[in-house]
This record gives structure tokens, C-alpha cells and sequence, in this order.
């Protein structure tokens, strides 16, 4: 049985793969997420593949190993919002989305250290926001929860109220659609 490897920081992707009780260990990508792509669709399947790649390249070839990379991003009038890298950012981002829709996208590549099979895939989930008052945001802000989330905003933790409603996967908006993934890891 090949062992699993998560190749991602995020504490949410952790949680998310133990709730399916899958046995894993932690190996962050250190790669460069500055990419050409084409929609976010291509962009977060680029980069999960990009990390995915990273660290499959860094383990023994002569072991077996399913290294799952993947990345999130929010997508809103025609812009990719990342995670923002000030306070300032993330009060713009969520300013631009409260009382609309946008979507999130996430990728995901698995790729088998030993024979090179590598599947990628990617979902998206439309998630609508309340109208909310740029103090509930800037209250929300200061909490610092939305710095290191793509979009601004977690939809598991403290960034819940913001949400009106959800079409879709919501582990693609909390960051890896466990459904999708499960079915795709029993191909290896």
C-alpha cells in the first residue's frame, strides 16, 4: 500500500483528511506559485500539480507514495483573489463580495512516486455572501482569521457569517473536495 503525503501547510487540509481517517504524513511544498494560466480552473489545477511535483520529485523513487497537492483560490468579477497580504486587502476583497456571488475553485493532483500516474482534477463551488456592514468586516478582520485564507475569509471558522448560502462541494471552499478525492485515490 502506498503511503499518503500531503504536500500542503494548510491546517484545514489536515482536518479535512482525518475526518475520512486517512492515514498521511505532512510534506510542504516549497515551490514557485508564480504561473501562466488560463481561468482559474487551469490556474489551480497548474499549481496543485506544480505542488504536488515538488515534493513527489524529493521522495525515493524505490518507495511507494501518493503525494496529494492542491490550491484554492476565490474567483470574482473576473479576478483571482489569493490570500491577501495586508489587512487592507482583505477589507477590499470582502468589501467588493458582500451581498454577491463568487466562486471558488480548487485543484487537486495525486501523482504516484513509483509508476508517474498523475491525476488532476478541480471543483468549484459558488458561494454567496450577506450583506454585511464594513464594520462587521473590519471586526471580522481584526480577529486576523482572514489573512491566510484565500478570498479573505474562512467558511469553517469565524468567516461563517458572512455566508448566505453554498452551491457546490463546501470542502472545496474549506480547501480540498474530499468526495471527489477519495474516488480518484482508489484509481491508484
Amino acid at each position: 500500500m502506498s503511503k499518503i503525503i500531503l504536500a500542503s501547510a494548510s491546517p484545514r487540509r489536515r482536518e479535512i483528511l482525518q475526518l475520512v481517517d486517512l492515514e498521511f504524513d505532512v510534506i510542504i511544498s516549497d515551490c514557485d506559485e508564480n504561473i501562466e494560466y488560463d481561468g482559474p480552473a487551469d490556474m489551480v489545477e497548474k499549481l496543485s500539480y506544480r505542488k504536488a511535483k515538488n515534493v513527489a520529485d524529493k521522495l525515493p523513487k524505490s518507495e511507494e507514495h501518493l503525494v496529494i497537492g492542491s490550491d484554492t483560490i476565490v474567483y470574482f468579477n473576473g479576478k483571482v483573489l489569493g490570500k491577501p497580504k495586508e489587512e487592507t486587502e482583505a477589507f477590499q476583497m470582502l468589501h467588493e463580495m458582500v451581498g454577491n456571488t463568487h466562486v471558488v475553485y480548487t485543484g487537486v493532483s495525486v501523482i504516484d512516486t513509483k509508476t508517474g500516474k498523475t491525476e488532476i482534477f478541480h471543483e468549484k463551488t459558488e458561494v454567496e455572501f450577506y450583506d454585511v456592514s464594513d464594520e462587521e468586516i473590519r471586526q471580522y478582520i481584526a480577529t486576523k482569521d482572514p489573512l491566510d485564507k484565500a478570498g479573505a475569509y474562512g467558511v469553517q471558522g469565524k468567516g461563517a457569517f458572512l455566508v448566505k448560502g453554498i452551491r457546490g462541494d463546501y470542502f472545496t471552499v474549506v480547501g480540498l473536495p474530499i468526495a471527489h478525492l477519495i474516488r480518484v485515490l482508489k484509481n491508484f
